[in-house]
C-alpha cells in the first residue's frame, strides 16, 4: 500500500499536469487563447446546438437517377450494336415511357441483338435479379426496362457516393466537425456548426457539378433551335449568358471531355479582374483536350455545367497544356463555390433540400450557460457531500473530481471531439458518478476498521477489495456507452463519447490518484487512527 516509488508519483503528477494544461485553452475564448500563445493547442469543438450553425436535410431525386440510367444505357446499346462483331443494324432508339425500345433491321440478328443487350445488364445482389429486363415485342422490337431491384441498387450506390461528395465539399469550407449522416434510403442529414449561411451551403450542396465539353452544332437551323428542335445527334441547351443574344444553343450530344477527367479546379481572375475558374485535366483528359482543340481550331466549344452552357468560345489555337479556363458572369463567391464543387467531384444524383434550419449563436450561448451552471451546481454538491461525510478522504476524492474534469476536457481536445448539449449532460452525469469509486473504497475502509484491523491494513484491503467491484461496475458502464457510440447518431453519440471518456478518466483519478495521496499521507504522518 505504501510502496509508491518516486517515478510512479511523478508519472501520475505529469499526466494530471498535462491534463490541466491541455484543458485550459478550451475554457477560454479562442481570441484569448491566441493572445496567450495557446492558439495552436487543440480545443474542444462545439456542436451545432452550442455554437449555432446550419442544419439541412437533403433528398435524392430518384426520378432523375432513373433518367440518367436510361440515357447511359441508350448510349451503351447504340455503341455496342454498332461496334460489336458482327455489327447489328438497329433503328432509332426510343426512350419514351422510361424504357429503351429499338427494332433490329435484320430479323436473323434478333437473337444476337437480344444476347448482346443482356450482356450489358448486371445481377443485383445475390437474388438472381438483374438491373434491366430485356424482352422481344412484335417479333423485331427489343424493349429494355429498368427493374425496381436495379433502381434500388443504383440509388444505394449513388447515395454512398453522394454522401462522400457532400463531405468533401463541406470539408473544403474549412468547418470543424460537420455531421454528415445518411438517413434511410435516399436522404442525407447535414449539420455544419458555426456556419450561418444556409443559402450558400444549399447552393454548394445542391450543385450537381456535372461538367461537360461539347462541340457546338454549326449546322443547326436557328429557327429550329429557337423552337427547341435540334438536328439528329444534337440537343438544345439553355445558354443564359449568350453574347449572341439567344438564350439557347444547339450542341452535339457526344461528350468530348467530362468532369471525370479533372484533377483540380481553382478560382482565378482574367485580365479584367473578373472571376474565372481554372481547371486542370489528368493526363488522359489533357490528351483528349489537345486532340479536340487541334482538330477543331476555329470552331466554338461549349462548356456545360449541369445542363446549362456557361460559355461557348471559339478555339483559336490548340490547347496543349491540359488546362482550361471557365468564364462566365461569376462573382468571387460563386466562382469559389464552382471550384469547390468541381474539385470534390460531381454528384451522381441530384439532391434537393427538404428541411432547413439555422441555429442562432444566441441559443448556443444559452445552452452553454445552462450547462456550465448545471456542472457547477453538481460539482459543489458533490464536494460538500464528500467533505461532510469522509473528512480528509473526502478532500482527496474532491481533488480527484476536479482533476477528472480537466482530464476529460484535455482528452476531448486531443481527440478533436465535438461537445454537444447531450454531451454536457454526459459531463454532468460523469461528475456525479466520479466519486462512486471513492465511496466504495471509503466504506470498505470503514468496514475493515470496524473489524479491528490497523490503519495500513484497513486502507490496503479497502482499495484492494473495492477495486474489483469498481472495475467490474465501470466495465458494464463502458459496454453501455460503447453500444450507444456504435449504434447511436447525433445527440446519442455525443452523450456516449463524453460518458466513455469520463469512465476511463474517473477510474484513473478516483483510484490511482487518491491511493497515491493516501499512501503519501500515511507514510508521512503515521496515523494511529482514521476519522472516516
Amino acid at each position: 500500500m505504501l510502496d509508491f516509488p518516486r517515478w510512479k508519483v511523478w508519472g501520475i503528477l505529469l499526466v494530471l499536469f498535462a491534463g490541466v494544461f491541455l484543458a485550459v485553452p478550451s475554457l477560454m475564448p479562442e481570441s484569448t487563447a491566441r493572445s496567450l500563445g495557446l492558439g495552436g493547442f487543440p480545443r474542444i469543438n462545439l456542436g451545432l446546438d452550442l455554437s449555432g450553425g446550419s442544419h439541412l436535410k437533403l433528398e435524392a431525386d430518384t426520378a432523375d437517377l432513373a433518367k440518367q440510367n436510361l440515357a447511359k444505357m441508350e448510349d451503351v446499346i447504340r455503341t455496342e450494336m454498332r461496334r460489336g462483331s458482327p455489327q447489328i443494324g438497329i433503328g432509332d432508339i426510343s426512350t419514351q415511357g422510361g424504357r429503351i425500345s429499338f427494332f433490329v433491321r435484320d430479323i436473323s440478328q434478333l437473337d444476337a441483338a437480344v444476347e448482346r443487350a443482356r450482356t450489358q445488364t448486371s445481377a443485383v445482389g445475390v437474388t438472381g435479379q438483374r438491373d434491366w429486363n430485356v424482352a422481344v415485342v412484335d417479333s423485331t422490337r427489343i424493349v429494355m426496362t429498368q427493374t425496381q431491384a436495379g433502381l434500388d441498387a443504383a440509388v444505394d450506390s449513388a447515395m454512398n457516393v453522394a454522401t462522400e461528395v457532400v463531405r468533401k465539399r463541406i470539408d473544403e469550407l474549412g468547418t470543424r466537425e460537420p455531421t454528415i449522416v445518411r438517413e434511410g434510403k435516399d436522404r442525407i442529414l447535414v449539420q455544419v456548426p458555426g456556419l450561418q449561411d444556409p443559402a450558400g451551403l444549399k447552393a454548394l450542396l445542391g450543385k450537381t457539378a456535372k461538367l461537360e465539353f461539347k462541340l457546338v452544332d454549326l449546322t443547326a437551323n436557328p429557327a429550329d433551335v429557337a423552337a427547341g428542335r435540334a438536328p439528329p445527334g444534337s440537343q438544345v441547351l439553355p445558354y443564359p449568358e449568350n453574347p449572341g443574344g439567344a438564350p439557347i444553343i444547339a450542341v452535339q450530344r457526344r461528350v468530348i471531355i467530362s468532369g471525370d477527367d479533372l484533377i483540380d479546379a481553382q478560382i482565378s481572375h482574367d485580365e479584367n479582374q473578373r472571376a474565372t475558374v481554372t481547371i486542370k485535366f489528368n493526363s488522359e483528359g489533357g490528351r483528349k483536350f489537345a486532340r479536340v482543340t487541334q482538330e477543331n481550331t476555329g470552331k466554338p466549344f461549349a462548356m456545360i455545367l449541369d445542363g446549362s452552357v456557361l460559355s461557348a468560345p471559339n478555339i483559336n489555337e490548340p490547347i496543349l497544356g491540359g488546362n482550361a479556363v471557365i468564364s462566365g458572369n461569376f462573382t468571387t463567391d460563386s466562382a469559389n463555390q464552382l471550384a469547390i464543387a468541381l474539385r470534390s467531384g460531381k454528384l451522381p444524383v441530384a439532391l434537393k433540400v427538404i428541411e432547413e434550419r439555422t441555429v442562432g449563436a444566441q441559443l448556443g450561448a444559452d445552452s452553454i450557460h445552462a450547462g456550465v451552471v448545471a456542472s457547477i451546481i453538481a460539482s459543489v454538491a458533490v464536494i460538500v457531500f464528500m467533505l461532510v461525510t469522509y473528512g480528509r478522504f473526502g478532500v482527496y476524492a474532491n481533488l480527484a473530481v476536479i482533476l477528472n474534469i480537466f482530464v476529460i476536457l484535455a482528452v476531448m481536445a486531443l481527440l478533436s471531439a465535438t461537445l454537444t448539449l447531450p454531451g454536457i449532460a454526459g459531463f454532468v452525469l460523469t461528475i456525479g458518478t466520479a466519486v462512486d469509486a471513492n465511496v466504495l473504497i471509503n466504506e470498505r475502509i470503514r468496514e475493515e476498521r470496524r473489524r479491528g484491523r490497523n490503519v495500513v491494513q484497513s486502507v490496503e484491503l479497502g482499495y484492494k477489495e473495492a477495486s474489483r467491484t469498481i472495475f467490474e461496475a465501470n466495465t458494464v458502464h463502458a459496454i453501455s456507452a460503447l453500444i450507444m457510440l456504435a449504434l447511436g447518431s447525433g445527440p446519442v453519440k455525443g452523450f456516449a463519447v463524453v460518458l466513455l471518456i469520463g469512465i476511463c478518466t474517473s477510474v484513473f483519478t478516483a483510484v490511482l490518484f487518491t491511493r497515491m495521496m493516501v499512501a503519501l499521507w500515511i507514510r508521512r504522518a503515521r496515523p494511529t487512527d482514521l476519522h472516516i
